[in-house]
């Protein structure tokens, strides 16, 4: 089961996690997961109420399985975009794009399946069941959400890095677990887009991003009505069809940023927006930075590790997206 909330369509990229901190590992208020989701919890922190703790997967593929605790809510939020299938007892709940800023949630004794098929890196809180009562029957299923507060408190926490201390991840924990109970989440099931139609309609944006594509044609390429294709598509990937062009064309933009000298107006051009303000609004919109500032960042980063390839690095500050171009 996926469902989406209506909520703004601002969404940000999260700072890369620490590297060099192994010996650091069980002090830190934010535990480094050495399996998914994964907590020792012969750990002093797990014996808290609300623990937070972090999953980094550089690699291009990856599967992993698990059952959240019985006495346990499982939040997962994205810090980076990446591509996901989650399986529940051999059934596929959710099979596409996942966004940075999307959050998830598994209720106790819920097993879950997930096979990333880019790089991952999640923020994963995990929450006493008595601080959920009220919310507890809206979260027996995986629900996929884009929030934007839960956004902004992995923001919080994600800046703060080895500097955050155990109060300060509690407080931000609690204010998750409150925030939760207060969603609303759609009264009317609206059925996901089928796998088949959604792969055609992500294909037809991915090969003609640069020009104008309207619902209309969206919804001929899927074979539906513009109001019954919406509703679907944004059922299934959680974006309004419209947000979902802008993200493609920004992540486009940040190829061509990374990887070329071109001015930005060029590459707005090549992204189809036809203003290079319009182009440097929505990518500092969706990521979070100037297209310039995201430039600076990239480049500089990778020429400063380039130039230093035997020596260790220091502790990542850079954004996520930085670190996975």
């Amino acid at each position: 089961m996926s469902s989406n909330l209506h909520a703004a369509h601002a969404w940000i990229e999260f700072p890369a996690a620490p590297r060099d901190h192994e010996g650091l590992r069980s002090t830190q208020a934010i535990a480094r997961e050495s399996r998914w989701r994964q907590i020792d919890r012969t750990q002093e922190s797990m014996i808290e109420e609300i623990t937070i703790s972090r999953w980094d997967d550089p690699r291009s593929t990856s599967s992993h399985e698990t059952t959240t605790p019985d006495d346990r809510y499982f939040v997962g939020i994205a810090l980076k975009t990446t591509r996901a299938k989650l399986i529940r007892d051999g059934r596929i709940i959710f099979e596409g794009t996942m966004p940075a800023g999307s959050l998830y949630v598994t209720a106790p004794s819920k097993p879950l399946g997930a096979q990333f098929l880019s790089p991952s890196a999640f923020l994963h809180v995990h929450i006493s069941t008595d601080h959920l009562p009220a919310h507890a029957d809206g979260l027996n299923d995986l629900v996929l959400l884009r929030d934007p507060l839960a956004a902004e408190l992995a923001r919080a926490l994600i800046e703060h890095g080895d500097a955050a201390d155990l109060q300060f991840t509690r407080c931000i924990g609690q204010t998750l677990a409150m925030h939760l109970t207060r969603i609303e989440l759609p009264r009317v099931k609206v059925n996901a887009l089928p796998k088949w139609r959604l792969r055609r309609v992500e294909q037809h944006i991915a090969d003609h991003f640069d020009r104008c594509i309207s619902l209309s044609e969206l919804a001929n390429v899927a074979g539906l009505s513009r109001m019954h294709f919406a509703a679907q598509f944004r059922a299934a990937t959680g974006y309004r069809p419209r947000e979902y062009l802008l993200t493609q064309r920004v992540e486009h933009a940040k190829t061509l940023l990374a990887t070329t000298e071109r001015p930005l107006a060029d590459i707005a051009l090549a992204v189809g927006f036809s203003t290079q303000a319009h182009f440097s609004t929505v990518f500092k919109r969706i990521s979070g930075q100037s297209p310039a500032r995201w430039r600076l960042a990239n480049v500089d980063g990778q020429r400063e590790v380039e130039a230093r390839p035997r020596r260790h690095a220091s502790p990542e500050r850079d954004w996520i997206a930085s670190a996975a171009a």
